[in-house]
């Protein structure tokens, strides 16, 4: 079929095929229609250096970590300093904020691509960043133009500086605006149906004076926290050794880390940098959902990781065939399930109290126990429901842990020899450490919540801060050191790096 018979001329062959072609090229009149988009773009890192991409991940935190704390710190200076409350400072702490902006519109898709080898942004998405992208561009040119203006005013007319450049009459014309918008309307007093608009969240009791020099330490413990977490990420991802359950587990518990400090990370250097502690009762439900969601997620995958250890040490010759990469994603599949479908009721169970009286909370972060005492109806549908699904999650889960380790230690009783028997042992004790780095601060809230109401404002927040902020800081520390083949593969790509031609 469509090939040149001896009796057809090339003119004819053309005139009987070309018609039958140019048919199965025309587009159906709805292919034509120019409302089609792709759903998604690929996004281009820096071609030619892909395979640099992981030594260039480390250096491009650290390059937006200062992006973001510098400016953070000169909008914090600027705001607690009042000699630093004129025009000159006011522009400067307006350029910070815009360049706040860039950084954090483009601080997803960079380190998705030099992280985590991620390129594809979706079609709404990509708009959106190219949205404020070029907003806080044109901020910028705009906040530029302004500082040109009061160098103008300052060298042109000194004494006149303060008259021509003033905040009074700003504030003047937008005060009733702002009043306006926050009066409430008569309705909106029925207490049957009220919820307030925002919570105000607390930092740490009695020590609001030192909040501008605790900003800087508390920034370093969050990029230890990503930087820590993405690094064992992208070890694992780019290593093919470390294709194993056992590094696939570890991979979870980074990525529960690293989200648990994503979930904070805003609320947390708002109060800590800007002094801003108001955050939108909608807000305070989806942090909270997330707070919540990620640490039963961290649970779970540590039931895993147990469960992963009695499978090595109990039935080290079937360890492959029993774990294999199917049965660790469904693992994982059921861990993500069973955390996403346990805690996504909570935030509905808030959203029907009403709250009319207080709205402070106790932590720089919003907790279901703590939203909860503020309300100003019943709660024991809440406090069954979160009994319930702690017992389901957390409660389950340490006692699965505590099995597992039974069954561990009557292994390694068995074997003859103490050398067997150390060895046996060594490989658990980063995980040990990781059960106690993660349940040791959640008892600690726990029991000072039920029993420790005499205790000082002070110490619930400093347990609280705890119980978020230690698991995802120390658990890469730990994990590398004690893991040698996660510590060699790091100084094996150091080293590749410092000597590429070798």
């Amino acid at each position: 079929m469509g090939q040149l018979n001896r009796d057809d001329k090339p003119d004819e062959f053309a005139a009987k095929y070309t018609p039958r072609t140019s048919s199965l090229l025309i587009l159906p009149k709805s292919a034509t229609n120019h409302s089609f988009q792709h759903l998604y773009f690929v996004l281009t890192g820096i071609p030619g250096l892909e395979k640099e991409y992981y030594w260039m991940a480390l250096p491009l935190g650290f390059i937006y970590a200062i992006a973001i704390l510098g400016n953070g710190i000169i909008i914090s200076t600027i705001k607690s300093e009042a000699s630093l409350h004129i025009p000159m400072y006011y522009f400067l702490c307006t350029l910070a904020l815009a360049d706040l902006g860039l950084a954090l519109c483009t601080l997803p898709s960079m380190l998705g691509i030099f992280w985590f080898d991620y390129k594809v942004i979706v079609f709404d998405a990509c708009l959106v960043q190219m949205y404020f992208i070029h907003t806080f561009s044109v901020i910028k040119s705009g906040v530029l133009v302004a500082m040109a203006f009061d160098r103008v005013v300052a060298i042109q007319n000194p004494l006149r500086y303060g008259t021509i450049l003033t905040s009074g009459e700003i504030a003047a014309e937008y005060a009733p605006r702002t009043s306006s918008l926050l009066t409430l309307p008569k309705s909106a007093t029925n207490h049957s149906f009220f919820q307030h608009l925002h919570f105000v969240l607390t930092g740490i009791p009695g020590l609001e004076k030192e909040y501008y020099w605790m900003a800087l330490p508390l920034g370093f413990i969050y990029a230890i926290a990503i930087l820590g977490n993405g690094i064992i990420i992208s070890t694992i991802k780019s290593e093919a050794s470390l294709h194993i359950p056992m590094y696939y587990f570890l991979c979870m518990l980074a990525l529960a880390d690293l989200g648990l400090a994503l979930c904070t990370l805003p609320s947390m250097l708002g109060i800590f940098w800007f002094d801003y502690k108001v955050i939108a009762f909608d807000a305070c439900l989806v942090q909270m959902y997330f707070i919540h969601t990620f640490s039963a997620i961290e649970s779970g995958v540590l039931v895993a990781m147990a469960f992963d250890r009695v499978v090595a040490i109990r039935n080290p010759l079937r360890y492959g065939t029993i774990l294999t990469s199917g049965v660790v994603c469904r693992i994982g599949a059921a861990i993500l399930t069973r955390a996403v479908c346990v805690v996504f009721p909570v935030p509905f169970l808030i959203k029907r109290l009403p709250f009319y009286r207080s709205n402070i909370l106790s932590h720089s972060f919003c907790l279901h126990q703590d939203i909860m005492r503020l309300a100003c109806a019943s709660t024991r549908v809440n406090s069954l429901y979160g009994l319930i699904a702690v017992i389901f999650t957390k409660g389950s889960d340490s006692l699965s842990i505590l099995l597992s380790y039974a069954f561990i230690l009557s292994t390694v009783l068995s074997i003859a020899s103490g050398e067997g028997r150390l060895k046996a042992l060594n490989t658990c004790v980063s995980h040990i450490c990781a059960v106690l780095i993660f349940y040791v601060p959640l008892i600690g809230v726990s029991v000072i919540h039920r029993f420790g109401k005499h205790l000082s404002p002070l110490t619930h927040a400093l347990m609280a801060n705890a119980y978020l902020l230690v698991p995802p800081v120390l658990n890469p520390i730990v994990y590398t050191v004690k893991t040698k083949e996660i510590r060699r593969k790091i100084i094996q790509k150091v080293k590749e790096t410092q000597h590429p031609h070798c």
